[in-house]
C-alpha cells in the first residue's frame, strides 16, 4: 500500500487590502500572508479503482465534491490522465470557516502529496498555478512561507519571513462567509492599508512597525456584522497583545506577542471566555 501524509498549515492576514471590484466579480487584491504552526495532516493512499475518496475527522465539514481536498485531486487525475485513485484522510485542527485557509491548505497539501504518489513531476510553481483554479489562497498556501499575494490572490511574490514571535489565534463559535463580507465592502469608502510599508517593516525584521501597520479592510464589515469578533480584538488587546487583527474574512482574531511571559497572560485570558484558542509560532522559511 503507497501512502503519504503531508502537513497543511494555517495561514494569516499581517495586511489585506482591497483595491478595486474586477469585472470578473472578484477583488483586486494586496494581501501579505505568512503561514503559522497550527496544521491540519492530510493522508494519501492510492488506490487501483480510480476512485476519489475523502474523509475527515471533523463530521460538519463535506467530504464530497465541496471539499476543496477532493477538487485538487479531481482536478489532477483527470488533467494528467491517472488510472490510480486515492483516499484522502483529513486530521482537522485548523477551525472551519475561520479565515485562516483551511481548506485551501487542505488542497495544496494534496496537490503536493499527489504529485509524489502519481509521480506527476510538477514544479511548485506548476501546481499552485493549478491551485489557483481551486480557489484564490491555494497558490499561496503550495508555496508557504511569506508572502504577497496580488490579483485575486493567485498572483504570488515571495518576502522573508517576520522576527519570531508567537501567535495567539482566537475564534468565536461561528462561521463567516468570505463571499458575504466581500459583497457589503464598500472599497471606495476604506482607509486602505499601507502595503509598502508593512514590507519594509518586515525587510528590517521591525516587529514594532509590523505590529504599527497590521490592517485588514474586511475587518469593518465582519466586525459590525459579528459584535462577537469586536469583543475577542478588545480582550486581546487588553490582556496584552503586542499587535492584534483580524484574519482573512474572519471570524478569527490573532495576536502577535513578542515575549513569552506575556503570551500566558493573554491565552489564559482568552481562554476564560472563548473555547477555540490556540498559541502557535510563525513558520519561518
Amino acid at each position: 500500500m503507497v501512502k503519504c501524509s503531508v502537513k497543511a498549515p494555517a495561514k494569516i492576514n499581517l495586511s489585506l487590502d482591497a483595491i478595486r471590484k474586477r469585472e470578473d466579480g472578484y477583488h483586486e487584491v494586496e494581501m501579505i500572508m505568512t503561514t503559522v504552526d497550527l496544521a491540519d495532516r492530510i493522508d494519501l493512499t492510492l488506490t487501483e479503482d480510480g476512485k476519489i475518496k475523502v474523509d475527515v475527522s471533523e463530521g460538519f465539514v463535506p467530504s464530497d465534491h465541496r471539499n476543496l481536498a477532493y477538487q485538487a485531486a479531481s482536478l489532477l487525475q483527470e488533467r494528467y490522465q491517472v488510472k490510480q485513485g486515492v483516499s484522502i484522510y483529513i486530521t482537522k485542527r485548523i477551525p472551519v470557516a475561520a479565515g485562516l485557509a483551511g481548506g485551501s491548505s487542505d488542497a495544496a497539501a494534496t496537490l503536493k502529496g499527489l504529485n509524489d504518489l502519481w509521480a506527476l513531476g510538477l514544479s511548485l510553481d506548476e501546481l499552485a498555478r493549478i491551485g489557483a483554479e481551486i480557489g484564490s489562497d491555494v497558490s499561496f498556501c503550495v508555496y508557504g512561507g511569506t508572502a504577497l499575494a496580488t490579483g485575486r490572490g493567485e498572483i504570488i511574490t515571495h518576502i522573508e519571513s517576520p522576527p519570531p514571535c508567537w501567535v495567539i489565534l482566537a475564534k468565536p463559535p461561528i462561521g463567516v462567509s468570505t463571499a458575504d463580507v466581500y459583497k457589503r465592502l464598500k472599497v471606495e469608502e476604506v482607509e486602505h492599508a499601507k502595503t509598502e510599508e508593512m514590507i519594509k517593516a518586515i525587510k528590517n525584521q521591525d516587529f514594532n512597525g509590523i505590529c504599527d501597520h497590521l490592517h485588514n479592510v474586511l475587518e469593518t464589515v465582519t466586525l459590525e456584522m459579528h459584535p462577537e469578533v469586536r469583543h475577542i480584538k478588545e480582550q486581546m488587546q487588553r490582556f496584552g497583545a503586542d499587535g492584534v487583527l483580524m484574519s482573512g474574512s474572519g471570524p478569527t482574531v490573532f495576536g502577535l506577542v513578542e515575549k513569552e511571559s506575556r503570551l500566558h497572560r493573554v491565552y489564559n485570558g482568552l481562554r476564560g471566555f472563548c473555547s477555540d484558542v490556540h498559541a502557535v509560532r510563525l513558520i519561518r522559511s
